[in-house]
């Protein structure tokens, strides 16, 4: 199976790291682009026994079965219509972008092309969707994030909070729907947009957002309702070691996605 790598960071490096070392040798990195080719080419360069090349999004779409979209919020729109529009599939990372692209399930459908959402962050989004084949009655996000994380953060700057001062104990910096959760933290709030997805919707996800200086990682509770099921539960995520803003799963979650994908067991609903 040929992958493709829209964002070459620290996600689209590990990805390139393990498939460079054997990890799924049913696929091959064919193409790799980004917002700076030259950039990529350098980084690129550090595993020499790979064939990818850096190329521009348009010739990545030609060269990929899959394109792992590991960009910016911002980037997002753009690559899956590019991406999608070709009928190819797409592994998402930076979902809030679906906030500027809100037909692209029927975009997709009309292209015979598929999405698929890595969500490494959150637990349980398997008894989610299944709970959303019944009736779910409320679903609700309590996150708690390192205080750091949002500095420069300009929806919280407009709010008048500074993360530069030391915070004594957790305040809450945002409660709304994860519509609005989207909107405000485009950098942080995939989780939100990917819990909505496998549930109940932008509009009917209840999202609580907390500065708190006692966490190592993000921390991320859902609680859910249904008639089927009640669901409790936490993921307690470790940073990444080289972006402290991101945590240590996200890597990991979209190569089990790969393999799920592409490997002949698949485990989960």
């Amino acid at each position: 199976m040929r992958v493709g790598l829209a964002g070459f960071g620290n996600v689209g490096q590990y990805l390139a790291a393990r498939l460079d070392a054997g990890a799924l040798p049913q696929a091959e990195l064919t193409s790799v682009t980004a917002s700076h080719l030259d950039a990529a080419r350098a980084r690129l360069a550090r595993f020499p026994s790979l064939r990818a090349r850096v190329v521009p999004l348009a010739e990545l779409v030609e060269d990929a079965d899959i394109v792992v979209e590991c960009a910016t919020a911002d980037a997002f729109a753009g690559i899956a219509r590019a991406v999608l529009g070709r009928g190819r599939t797409l592994l998402a990372l930076s979902v809030g972008g679906i906030i500027d692209f809100p037909d692209i399930a029927e975009f997709a459908a009309r292209h015979h092309a598929r999405i698929r959402v890595a969500t490494g962050a959150l637990p349980g989004l398997d008894q989610v969707r299944s709970a959303a084949e019944g009736t779910i009655r409320s679903v609700r996000l309590n996150a708690r994030i390192k205080p750091s994380t949002f500095v420069g953060e300009p929806f919280l700057e407009r709010q008048g909070f500074d993360f530069r001062v030391p915070l004594d104990g957790p305040i809450r910096v945002f409660a709304g729907t994860a519509r609005e959760a989207a909107a405000a933290f485009p950098r942080h709030f995939n989780v939100a947009i990917a819990l909505s997805l496998a549930g109940v919707g932008l509009d009917r996800t209840e999202v609580e957002v907390w500065a708190d200086p006692d966490v190592v990682g993000a921390v991320h509770n859902i609680e859910l309702e249904a008639d089927e099921v009640v669901l409790s539960m936490t993921a307690r995520n470790r940073p990444s070691d080289a972006n402290p803003k991101t945590s240590r799963l996200i890597g990991p979650s979209v190569l089990a996605a790969l393999r799920s994908m592409i490997g002949p067991l698949h485990v989960g609903s």
